[in-house]
């Protein structure tokens, strides 16, 4: 079966196989080493400097990741801004509910663009220390200008925090000055497992970290990681697979290599797709290079549409909300090429033709 949902992805035979790594105990020296290389390898993808920032391994979902990322970072007497433009950004609002941290929700249309002038008068009227954003909205594809938004947040010293999940290994990330945290996870753009994620965090953001809780305590891991320790038992089947993935990725040339993989693949299916009738809703200017959303075709259901393709050796995934009956969605992450995405769109063919 071949995933062209946004994570899982389909994995590499290297990948699958460092899943089935030996027995490993957590608290020796074996596991350290691993943890070690990761931290560094994670590092490595875009150059970052350890000196500067922490990489910060959570055995959980992206999702923890990145509210380990919420609920540390900004302070008991900080104020956080969320800027949603889809389905992530509101979850990110959720967290900070969940936390009790005074916060602000900007709510824009999924898929709506970010106007930097609206977001610089966002800041000035509510005044936050902390501003949250998604780099990459996998609700519609839309791609977030993350300089821009940073450049605004620099201007006015405001901290920028970074939802990467579905960006972090395939899309340029500006690391700039107003960027405290960026949160990913292993099973998107890396091509890990699920079940390992991380934060890159700087050290000056860590030293003001707060602690809401346990398990998601930022500066808890950073600290024991930083010691060659671990605070809670890992999911190490999940790391081989990281640990084998970044090797992957590192090998093949690193993020630009692979966003210009996933966008090759896509303008495949997006150029036979339209040529089928089948529209995008993201322009392509403003689209990232993982996941392109597209109109429904007229008279199939999604639901028909999945099993079609199921069928057919793929899974897509469905559009979520007010999109669900309209739309369906095709990621171009993982161990796939240009013949899968021919299969694909023969598959297609068999639904939608007349």
């Amino acid at each position: 079966m071949r995933l062209l949902n946004p994570g899982p992805v389909t994995l590499t035979p290297r990948v699958r196989d460092a899943l089935a790594g030996p027995d490993l105990c957590h608290r020796e020296p074996e596991f350290f080493d691993m943890q070690d290389r990761i931290r560094a390898r994670l590092l490595a993808v875009y150059d970052n400097d350890g000196a500067t920032w922490a990489p910060v391994l959570i055995s959980g979902s992206g999702t923890s990741a990145v509210e380990a990322m919420i609920a540390s970072l900004p302070g008991p007497n900080d104020k956080l801004l969320v800027i949603e433009n889809g389905v992530y950004g509101e979850r990110m609002t959720r967290m900070a509910e969940v936390h009790g941290i005074a916060h602000v929700a900007w709510h824009l249309a999924w898929g709506q663009a970010i106007d930097d002038r609206q977001l610089a008068k966002m800041i000035q009227a509510h005044a936050p220390t902390h501003v949250a954003v998604v780099h990459h909205e996998t609700t519609t594809g839309r791609l977030n200008d993350i300089a821009a938004i940073a450049a605004v947040c620099e201007t006015r010293g405001v901290a920028l925090l970074v939802d990467a999940v579905s960006s972090f290994g395939a899309e340029a990330i500006a690391f700039a000055p107003a960027v405290s945290a960026v949160a990913a996870t292993a099973n998107k753009c890396l091509h890990g497992a699920p079940g390992a994620a991380f934060v890159i965090v700087r050290h000056s953001a860590l030293a003001d970290a707060t602690t809401r809780a346990l398990y998601l305590d930022l500066a808890g891991y950073a600290a024991k990681q930083a010691e060659r320790g671990t605070p809670f038992t890992p999911g190490i089947p999940a790391f081989y697979g990281l640990d084998a993935a970044l090797a992957e990725h590192a090998e093949a040339g690193g993020w630009p290599v692979r966003r210009t993989h996933y966008r090759a693949l896509a303008d495949q299916v997006g150029d036979g797709l339209a040529a089928r009738g089948i529209t995008e809703i993201v322009a392509r200017e403003a689209v990232s290079c993982v996941l392109r959303s597209y109109r429904l075709p007229s008279g199939v259901s999604y639901a028909r549409l999945h099993d079609h393709l199921k069928q057919a050796g793929f899974v897509i995934y469905a559009g979520q909300g007010a999109l669900a009956d309209d739309i369906f969605r095709i990621s171009t992450m993982g161990d796939l090429d240009t013949r899968d995405m021919a299969e694909l769109l023969a598959a297609f063919d068999e639904i939608i033709a007349p």
